[in-house]
């Protein structure tokens, strides 16, 4: 009688190609399942709440993330959904032509206004365990940065409608699949290359392990590698709506490397780990980098600014 192992051997080398496609199928669908039903997944992860009830958005943004849709000429508006978040700047999931459509979150703190800041102000942040003090120097500045010009808070939010507008997601999802059959090609490849189908059990499993490994760092430098096109992209193509959505792109970039300077002095050893003293974010790996540095986002707002500015000249 044949030992397990090589029952389940022989069962996956006869079924491989159905294994394939519904792993490629399952990673595909891992990857796209919150954007198809962001009403209960991203919503619900993301949803400011005060007094036990989920927050409600003001008409003040309401009224400003429709104007921001009609600027970036979206086909099927009714598709897009505003909420209250919680965090300082937009996030939104979802997909335009699928039925629950895009749902974007907006914080408070777009509420405020430099004569208004209230809905910064009115909010408990802790930071280490502590209470901020926005009369403090420190509190002072972390204010500041998260208080956005109009411009600013429509260019941030017609960034997150273009990547999602776009299909982000969708391109974002074929990572993964991408390079599960990549591996098992190669795998396939090489085993007949070598001759390892009729050679050591141990050596075949050796290059499997190798293959998946260089399968898993190319999925690392593929999966960030879209995001940042998809960064840059989206940013293009807010900042070119109009001369004011570009200044909005420079004065929120400007702001959120000024918080997170801010915060790095604030969260002490942690904020260190964190943030760099440009105000990147520090890679969550060795071979992740998520999203392209906001020092660079910047830079490339500042451009696209001087270009609107010449362009209308």
């Amino acid at each position: 009688m044949a030992p397990p192992f090589l029952k389940l051997s022989a069962f996956l080398q006869k079924n491989r190609r159905s294994l394939l496609l519904l792993g490629c199928g399952g990673a595909f669908s891992a990857s796209i399942f919150y954007h198809a039903f962001p009403d209960s997944t991203y919503k619900n992860l993301y949803q400011a709440w005060s007094k036990g009830e989920p927050a409600q958005l003001s008409g003040k943004l309401e009224e400003t993330f429709r104007e921001v849709l009609k600027d970036c000429g979206v086909a099927s508006p009714k598709n897009y959904h505003a909420f209250a978040s919680f965090g300082f700047h937009p996030v939104g999931a979802g997909l335009p032509w699928l039925p629950a459509g895009v749902h974007i979150g907006i914080p408070a703190n777009f509420n405020s206004t430099s004569s208004d800041p209230g809905g910064i102000t009115d909010r408990t942040v802790l930071i280490n365990g502590k209470e901020v003090e926005w009369d403090s120097e420190a509190g002072a500045a972390l204010k500041e940065a998260l208080l956005f010009s109009p411009e600013a808070q429509r260019f941030a939010l017609a960034r997150e409608v273009m990547r999602l507008e776009s299909g982000g997601p969708v391109l974002q999802a074929t990572a993964g699949p991408a390079c599960l059959a990549g591996v098992c090609v190669y795998s396939v490849a090489l085993k007949q290359i070598f001759g390892l189908y009729s050679g050591s059990l141990i050596a075949r499993a050796f290059l499997n392990v190798l293959v998946a490994g260089l399968g898993a760092v190319c999925y690392f430098l593929a999966s960030d590698s879209i995001s940042h096109w998809l960064d840059y992209s989206s940013d293009r193509r807010a900042a070119g709506l109009s001369r004011d959505y570009a200044r909005g792109g420079v004065e929120f970039y400007d702001k959120i490397l000024s918080r997170n300077k801010t915060l790095r002095l604030l969260m002490g050893p942690k904020g260190v780990e964190m943030y760099a003293p440009s105000g990147n974010l520090f890679p969550s790996g060795l071979l992740r980098f998520k999203h392209a540095p906001y020092t660079l986002r910047r830079e490339e707002a500042i451009v696209l600014y001087i270009l609107c500015i010449l362009h209308r000249h």
